[in-house]
């Protein structure tokens, strides 16, 4: 019925016009509804935290360090998880969570992109303390690619953020059926945005998108899935510190000093209070939101800010050329 609309060009390209214009004369409408969901939300209750266990992978810095103790100050029962690197904090994590409230913490070193260890360290938290209510996939790295970097040493991007998420939410499932749980997935801004030397990390964030997108469908409502597309925040992976460390390019100085950031605190309080809300999605700071929109709906807009931000060295010889 419309294959002779959208196969000739012309009537193809008015479509997508029409549909455009459309959207912007319900725009005013869609703000109204979003400022008054907003508003909404700020009376909306929240999950009582208190007694629950929550497993956090990726907890040794940064923003799963933060998240365990906002967590242990409302008092859930902890699993951390992280690599064994002789520079790990996870235990020094664990005591400091013990100190701000959380009545037990369990640590264990596992390497999230093996899938064996992965069902041990959700076995072994739900053995110890019976129940699992709350799974947060934040374990990462992100190298940034560049075209002279030997393309195989990537391999363990994708092995980690997505793999790294998927396989513990595959055996974590049952047990958070049990308990109307909870799956926190950080999935990165750069997903959607496509940075520029984001290459493979956004491409694993992007893949991490779709896959709970889609599985939302079939796990809700029992468990209600939360989606974080974070914009830069002020932790350890966006120093020149950490890239020096990587097998990509790197950094000649934070990234704080190139785009705008935001703290990583209070980033961590708006996640934390949107998950006991019972967000779907949460992105800080909120500003990426009007991002997104750009992206989609003015891509040269898009390329341009970017630009900016992230001059290509291949853009200035074609202009001294």
């Amino acid at each position: 019925m419309y294959e002779s609309y959208l196969n000739n060009k012309f009537t193809n390209s008015l479509v997508f016009y029409v549909f455009l214009l459309l959207l912007f004369l319900v725009s005013p409408f869609l703000f109204v509804w979003e400022l008054v969901n907003s508003v909404r939300s700020c009376f909306r209750s929240k999950e009582n935290l208190s007694g629950k266990v929550v497993l956090i992978t990726g907890g040794s810095s940064g923003l799963g360090e933060l998240m365990a103790y906002e967590y242990a100050k409302l008092g859930a029962y902890l699993a951390i998880i992280a690599r064994q690197k002789p520079e790990s904090q996870l235990e020094q994590v664990a005591d400091r969570a013990r100190e701000l409230g959380s009545p037990d913490v369990l640590f264990m070193f596992a390497d999230v992109s093996k899938v064996d260890e992965c069902r041990m360290f959700v076995n072994e938290t739900v053995k110890h303390f019976g129940r699992l209510d709350h799974l947060v996939c934040n374990a990462g790295i992100s190298p940034l690619y560049s075209i002279n970097n030997e393309v195989t040493r990537f391999g363990p991007v994708i092995d980690i953020n997505f793999w790294g998420s998927v396989y513990p939410t595959h055996f974590a499932i049952p047990h958070l059926m049990k308990t109307n749980g909870k799956i926190i997935v950080n999935a990165s801004a750069a997903g959607v945005l496509n940075p520029p030397r984001g290459g493979f990390y956004s491409a694993s964030k992007a893949a991490l998108i779709s896959f709970y997108e889609s599985l939302r469908f079939e796990v809700s409502p029992t468990i209600t899935i939360t989606i974080l597309t974070l914009g830069y925040i002020q932790t350890n992976i966006i120093t020149a510190k950490y890239s020096s460390k990587g097998v990509g390019v790197h950094l000649r100085k934070d990234m704080k000093d190139v785009v705008p950031t935001m703290e990583a605190e209070p980033c961590v309080k708006a996640i934390v209070d949107g998950i006991r809300k019972g967000a779907t999605s949460i992105t800080e700071p909120r500003f990426v939101k009007a991002l997104f929109l750009i992206k989609y709906l003015f891509p040269q807009l898009h390329q341009f800010y970017l630009s900016m931000y992230f001059p290509s060295k291949n853009r200035k010889l074609k202009r001294d050329g």
